[in-house]
């Protein structure tokens, strides 16, 4: 008997609350696909004929692999569409794009899978505080970069900003017609 990984369970747990989800992958029974995550070990499921994920055999190839490179982890703080751009996505094209599809419109309703144990408002109160709470520290997090990037911009002078980055741009243009310029009277002369 094979142990099915925790990440396929709760894979499996989410397709399991959307029927439309396991629909939208039941043409790709049989095939097997690969997530990886350097240096973490590779996670390798099969489709079943139900549209959950199986664990795959040994020798089985993957059709298609999922490869997430060393910035994938920053880029997830930034966003669903930064995340996808982190990614390498390989093999069948058909089950990459349901893969993709099922990534942005699969949401787990972690309120709904909470009142089933706790009820319905200590459900909500809770999810209404996790909520608070992640707002709460990506606002610290913005805030924070913001005042590294302003420190880094005006005290250490570290960072230039982009009109001052314009303007020695345009010096710099000026410097090269003048001398330029300079060089052609000094040709004149000589001549």
């Amino acid at each position: 008997m094979r142990f099915e990984s925790p990440f396929a369970a709760g894979l499996n747990l989410l397709l399991e609350s959307e029927a439309w989800a396991r629909e939208r992958l039941v043409p790709f029974a049989g095939e097997t696909l690969e997530l990886r995550a350097p240096p973490l070990p590779g996670l390798r499921f099969s489709i079943a004929a139900d549209g959950r994920l199986a664990p795959a055999a040994a020798d089985a190839a993957p059709a298609l692999v999922i490869s997430a490179g060393p910035g994938a982890l920053a880029a997830a703080v930034q966003g669903e569409e930064q995340l996808l751009r982190a990614v390498d996505v390989t093999g069948n094209a058909r089950l990459a794009s349901e893969v993709m599809f099922l990534f942005r419109h699969l949401r787990w309703d972690v309120e709904g899978e909470m009142a089933k144990v706790l009820g319905d408002v200590a459900a909500h109160r809770l999810a209404g505080l996790a909520r608070d709470v992640a707002a709460w520290h990506a606002d610290a997090a913005r805030r924070i970069a913001g005042s590294l990037v302003e420190y880094a911009a005006e005290e250490r002078r570290l960072l230039i900003r982009r009109g001052e980055l314009a303007e020695h741009a345009a010096a710099q243009a000026r410097l090269r017609d003048g001398l330029e310029r300079l060089e052609k009277r000094i040709e004149r002369l000589v001549a």
